[in-house]
């Protein structure tokens, strides 16, 4: 990967800092005019407290730094620059255990890998993604378009397992996903096949359905690899803020999340959202995708992350 040799930053590293610069200058502007005050004292606290909720990284996060604030001697006053890495540093503790790679360790194969999330959330281009990934770790990899509601979910999946160039498991709309995914995986043990990437429906308003519908690939894969699925990997969408938390609260209930895939990251995501989610649910974070390219999906680093969510 080369340097932008304007900025001196990798390209990636660019886009990272637009991906959370929402969040980043929230902070900021929620903390602007604390830094003036003479004493961090309990007042203080409290509005730095507010101001870190407010940036969408959650009560839980918010009150871990408070108190390691709290702690620390600001001797010449509020120092901007020593709370922002007080901040960065807590997030970075935060988010460190949650940074877990996808990684293909089953066996036998293949590895099967669920996908869900909500339409809309990026789920297609992810599996894309993931599908190019383990390509180029030299996995052979397969996609089943699980996603049978959609006829438009088919036909895109389609047409990325045809640039990609692997095989791709697929029925007309209103099929039935357990048994394109019974099939999948037949054909993936018959032909070596190292990762199964299971596409699956959105309709988180129809829960008891989608409930019913993930039940019965799960039955499915039972009868034919007990340890499968093997993951089960949650597509959030870093714009809607907030609402990824009852996602990820129903989606774990509904077919018991494994880890998490945060899409989106652009000037418009509210990146803070993935502290919060870390604090609460500890779920692993196994990427993030700061664009629409192929390559704009990358493991998740918990350190350049918190850098530039704290602007530190």
């Amino acid at each position: 990967m080369t340097d932008d040799h304007q900025t001196g930053q990798k390209p990636w590293q660019n886009r990272l800092l637009g991906g959370f610069r929402r969040t980043s200058d929230r902070l900021s502007e929620n903390l602007t005019g604390l830094f003036t005050k003479a004493t961090l004292d309990s007042e203080t606290l409290d509005e730095i407290e507010e101001a870190l909720i407010a940036s969408d990284l959650g009560p839980g996060t918010a009150a871990r730094i408070r108190e390691r604030l709290a702690g620390e001697r600001f001797e010449r006053g509020l120092d901007e620059a020593g709370v922002r890495q007080v901040v960065a540093d807590e997030i970075a503790r935060i988010l460190a255990p949650v940074a877990e790679p996808l990684e293909i360790d089953a066996f036998p194969r293949p590895q099967v890998i669920l996908v869900i999330g909500v339409n809309g959330s990026g789920k297609t281009t992810t599996i894309a993604k993931l599908a190019r990934r383990f390509i180029e770790q030299d996995y052979g990899v397969m996609l089943v378009a699980g996603d049978t509601f959609r006829a438009a979910a088919i036909g895109q999946l389609k047409v990325w397992a045809e640039r990609l160039g692997v095989p791709i498991i697929s029925g007309k709309e209103g099929g039935d996903a357990a048994s394109l995914v019974f099939e999948g995986v037949k054909q993936g043990v018959a032909t070596g096949i190292d990762v199964l990437i299971v596409d699956t429906a959105g309709r988180l308003q129809n829960k008891a359905g989608l409930m019913d519908e993930l039940g019965k690939i799960r039955r499915v894969l039972g009868r034919l690899n007990p340890e499968a699925p093997h993951d089960v990997v949650l597509v959030l969408d870093a714009t809607t803020g907030q609402n990824a938390m009852s996602q990820i609260e129903v989606f774990k209930e509904v077919a018991g999340v494994t880890g998490l895939v945060m899409t989106k990251l652009d000037g418009t995501a509210r990146g803070g959202i993935l502290v919060a989610a870390a604090e609460k649910y500890g779920l692993p974070i196994h990427a993030i995708g700061v664009g629409e390219g192929m390559d704009d999906l990358r493991p998740f680093d918990p350190h350049e992350a918190a850098a530039a969510i704290a602007g530190a």
